[in-house]
């Protein structure tokens, strides 16, 4: 920092700004510092910005914030993705102090003799402003600064021009002692990076025929895959994240339910990647050549789906690079390569990457890989387990690859301890799996939310209520219900969400003793029937469809930051907002926890956050049942959880014709309640 003011605690800045804040493309990113100074003349502060073109953008004046803290107070919203910089500078404002001196000194019955040095002063600081102002506003300031000198004028009319120019003069500024604090990084995601809807699902299992008496296995296909597309359009996702579509190793091969004997006919674990076919940057041969995988890829997008890929740094014994590099691994005492352990679990058939041995030779590989799928159309990576690999090789790999291709995103999988998850945040990833399986009361979801967004400036969550890996208890024996409820909750209170195939099947069998699925698809062929689901009603594809036609709709739902919490008198509901103040759209949910019972419960709404005075009476438009109702700051809710466990409401501005009585339909259940097969 050089100059005459203090300037601290400059916001955003990840860890003192030694890693680049996140935002995208559109989105306003709040701009805070604190900045003070000696005696009693005014201060200004404002933000210079400039773009990855290296190009300044428009002088964005900051605000003072709660008197007496000398917090200042900008937004600033980029329209680029790159990296962009912003500076905070501070400097005396002498229109500003003129002002204040003027107005309070007129107020106090002083006369023009009293005030001769402050008009001429007056008329100094505005001859400055001349060259600043807008070509179409110097006429004011020449007439204001004749004003201020013509001595026939009472001192009221003398002075009303100058201060006038208010405005004018806070837009463009006359600026004595700038001080210029220190550069701070922002990096600028296209929108997806922050606004996405994730579906996952096994292409193998896609068009997949099981085995018969007569007949062996055969695996589904990119081409019959393809088929699966419109449905998942139809659900409103926009990206289709595939687990690993490599050779799967045939060395230690796991067979059904993770058992350590495979049969002739299992096909393995996707993550135990390598075999004779190839590695990272080959085909499953079974699930067809490079160009089915370009024509999936071009079909996903033509229903207006972006095919994310996984990143799974490890390796079957088979893989080539076992042999090709074995100094790659790590070598035990008896000279066997180590397998992956994560006490007491073992995975016999992955041999993880040791990043010590030839850390070069390792980072050169894995980027090639990377930019082949690049060059492929890939543009969005899901990274397992990215906790258990050096940190300083992800930040090295993210930025050469957005070197490269500054679209690239990465989702970070990494269900590890919370420093960690920052940090891989802190250091570039994208996007994070979060805690939000196990966050399982009002109570607990609420504190985590507030902490993510506290967070927002590094580490943008996205919400997963289910993955192949994990089946939480809540599910195993919430019913139906609990479905719909941690839908609504991944959806509408994070900007990233997604979910894994079977959810809108209301699969929940657990294997016995653990968080995971029976008969679980990482290890074996899974097709369903989507369509005979649907047609029979056993199918929450259309209410998923309608909570992301939602959030598509509504432009409040596209962020984390102005995320907020409203209280409630009942500890099963929790009730939240978002207000976008650029185009007045207003979501409000009130989501029941309780899949079993009816709960009742009175709001008491922060009207401020939903751009509302604090009298004000308005309606909210339920847009899961399309009922209407009249709300102001207390209300009361009724959440039955086979009929409706949540209320998603659009607010409207203040009615201030006649009320409109509740209309619509019910939201009836997707499953019966005495479904045998949810007794517990």
């Amino acid at each position: 920092m050089s100059g005459r003011f203090p300037i601290e605690d400059v916001t955003p800045a990840v860890s003192c700004g030694r890693y680049p804040a996140k935002a995208v493309v559109g989105e306003v990113v709040p701009v805070s510092a604190r900045a003070y100074r000696e005696g009693h003349d005014a201060l200004g502060c404002n933000v210079v910005w400039l773009g990855p073109d290296g190009r300044g953008r428009p002088f964005t004046r900051m605000k003072a914030g709660e008197p007496g803290h000398d917090l200042w107070h900008a937004t600033i919203t980029p329209d680029a993705v790159g990296e962009w910089s912003f500076t905070v500078e501070a400097f005396q404002d002498p229109y500003l102090t003129w002002q204040n001196a003027v107005t309070k000194k007129v107020a106090a019955g002083q006369t023009v003799g009293d005030l001769a040095n402050d008009l001429a002063e007056g008329a100094r600081v505005l001859t400055e402003a001349l060259a600043l102002v807008p070509a179409a506003d110097t006429g004011r300031v020449r007439a204001a600064v004749a004003a201020l000198s013509d001595e026939g004028l009472p001192l009221s009319r003398r002075v009303a021009p100058a201060l006038d120019l208010a405005d004018l003069l806070w837009a463009y500024p006359v600026r004595e002692l700038v001080t210029t604090g220190e550069p701070y990084r922002i990096w600028v995601d296209r929108p997806r990076a922050l606004f996405s809807a994730w579906y996952e699902f096994f292409p193998r299992s896609e068009g997949a025929v099981l085995a018969t008496a007569d007949e062996p296995a055969r695996s589904g296909t990119f081409v019959t895959a393809t088929s699966r597309l419109p449905g998942v359009a139809q659900m409103g996702f926009d990206v289709l994240y595939l687990p690993p579509i490599h050779p799967i190793g045939r060395v230690n091969r796991k067979g059904r339910n993770n058992t350590l004997t495979a049969g002739p006919d299992d096909v393995g674990s996707p993550w135990a990647i390598g075999a004779a076919e190839g590695g990272h940057d080959a085909l499953h041969p079974d699930l067809g050549t490079p160009q089915d995988f370009r024509d999936f890829v071009a079909a996903a997008a033509e229903v207006g789906l972006e095919v994310a890929m996984d990143l799974a740094l490890q390796c079957a014994p088979d893989h080539p690079w076992v042999t090709e590099h074995p100094q790659w691994f790590t070598t035990r005492a008896d000279g066997s390569i180590a397998y992956a352990e994560n006490p007491p679990k073992k995975y016999q058939d992955i041999y993880p990457l040791n990043f010590d041995n030839d850390p070069e030779g390792i980072r050169a590989e894995i980027l090639r890989v990377v930019l082949h799928w690049v060059g492929e159309g890939i543009r969005i990576f899901r990274v397992d387990n990215p906790h258990t690999k050096p940190f300083d090789f992800w930040h090295w790999l993210i930025a050469e690859v957005k070197r490269v291709d500054p679209d690239v995103l990465f989702l970070a999988e990494a269900f590890t301890r919370p420093a960690i998850m920052h940090g891989l945040g802190r250091i570039g990833f994208t996007q994070s799996y979060t805690y939000f399986t196990w966050r399982t009361s009002a109570a607990q979801l609420r504190e985590y939310c507030e902490e993510l967004v506290a967070a927002a400036d590094y580490m943008r969550p996205n919400f997963w209520p289910n993955t192949p890996d994990i089946l939480h208890e809540s599910l195993q024996r919430g019913g139906p219900p609990m479905f719909k409820i941690r839908a609504v909750l991944a959806a509408l209170l994070s900007p990233s969400w997604g979910m894994y195939a079977g959810y809108e099947l209301f699969e929940h069998v657990p294997r016995p003793g653990a968080e995971e699925y029976l008969d679980n698809e990482k290890f074996e062929l899974r097709p369903r029937d989507w369509s005979d689901a649907l047609a029979q009603g056993r199918s929450l594809a259309p209410f998923v469809g309608t909570l992301n036609r939602v959030r598509r709709e509504n432009p409040a739902l596209h962020r984390l930051r102005n995320l907020v919490f409203h209280d409630v008198d009942n500890p099963a509901l929790l009730c939240w907002s978002k207000h976008d103040p650029a185009t007045g759209n207003t979501v409000l949910v009130v989501c029941s926890f309780d899949s079993r019972e009816v709960q009742w419960g009175n709001t008491v709404l922060d009207m401020p956050a939903l751009g509302l005075d604090w009298h004000d009476r308005f309606t909210v438009h339920d847009e899961l049942t399309g009922t209407t109702y009249d709300w102001g700051q207390h209300n009361a809710v009724r959440l039955d959880p086979y009929l409706q466990p949540a209320h998603v409401f659009t607010v409207r501005h203040p009615d201030t014709g006649d009320t409109p009585a509740p209309t619509g339909p019910d939201l009836t259940d997707d499953a019966p309640k005495d479904d045998a097969r949810w007794t517990s």
